[in-house]
């Protein structure tokens, strides 16, 4: 045989996939789709495991202020009798990160950073947890966790053995956090947090205008010369586009309510 002939089946045996490859990439197609399908398909008591699993990491990475910490104690004193949401136990941590943002997760888990609670007064920083709390009371975040969840199964994939889950690798759990503080929710699920945190303060003897107050003064921070450059703003309001709307309805329902200024 011809060398160049010899050459030209060479060349060919190495760019084509032996069946060997075909089966492997095959498998792994296989594998990475029911990663995706058990990831879109957890139970509760699997969810709860993997939000267990997220809620420690984020707490071990992220500087936790200690109990006796002023701002730890200005926290538990603003959310002091708030114990539960619909059947869901509350627990509230400040993490000292500059950062002006706070998230919730369906497991009840409620984390303040500190530049929020710097820049925000009682009322309106206990209207930002109000908020938060109608996010995991409407169950939006536990739905958010999942989709979350769901992306991390893309990008890593997520095993099993048997009807329990594995626990969550670092890299998984860096994904997961990723996807969570780049989630969006839906106009319609903030409109009703905004009024769940506006009924929030009602219920609990303050001015309800605070929410519209914390909302422009986040607008400030985006945009203000003063606002601090090294700081993300929370992507829960700053964000979407219908911030003023936002405020619209906030103070519209303070004016109803004849709420002082």
């Amino acid at each position: 045989m011809k060398l160049k002939t010899i050459f030209s089946l060479l060349l060919i045996a190495i760019m084509l996939p032996t069946a060997a490859d075909a089966q492997l990439n095959k498998l792994r197609l296989l594998s990475g789709v029911g990663k995706l399908v058990q990831a879109a398909t957890l139970s509760d008591a699997q969810m709860a495991q993997y939000v267990s699993e997220y809620i420690s990491q984020s707490d071990s990475v992220n500087n936790v202020l200690p109990a006796k910490d002023p701002l730890s104690l200005r926290l538990n004193k603003l959310t002091s009798g708030l114990t539960e949401v619909d059947g869901i136990a509350l627990n509230f941590k400040v993490y000292d990160v500059t950062d002006v943002n706070a998230f919730a997760c369906p497991d009840g888990s409620v984390r303040v950073y500190a530049g929020l609670m710097k820049v925000m007064d009682d009322d309106e920083l206990l209207g930002v947890i109000g908020h938060e709390i109608g996010h995991i009371a409407h169950r939006d975040s536990k739905n958010a966790f999942k989709r979350s969840l769901t992306t991390a199964a893309i990008k890593d994939g997520l095993a099993s053995t048997g009807s329990r889950m594995s626990a969550l690798t670092d890299s998984q759990l860096s994904a997961l956090g990723e996807s969570l503080m780049t989630a969006r929710f839906s106009q319609k699920q903030e409109k009703a947090a905004d009024d769940y945190g506006y009924d929030f303060l009602k219920d609990h003897g303050k001015n309800p205008r605070a929410m519209a107050k914390s909302f422009v003064k986040l607008k400030e921070l985006q945009g203000g010369d003063s606002a601090p450059k090294s700081s993300k703003i929370n992507q829960l309001f700053s964000s979407h586009p219908d911030l003023d709307e936002r405020i619209r309805r906030m103070q519209n329902r303070a004016d109803e309510d004849n709420c002082p200024r």
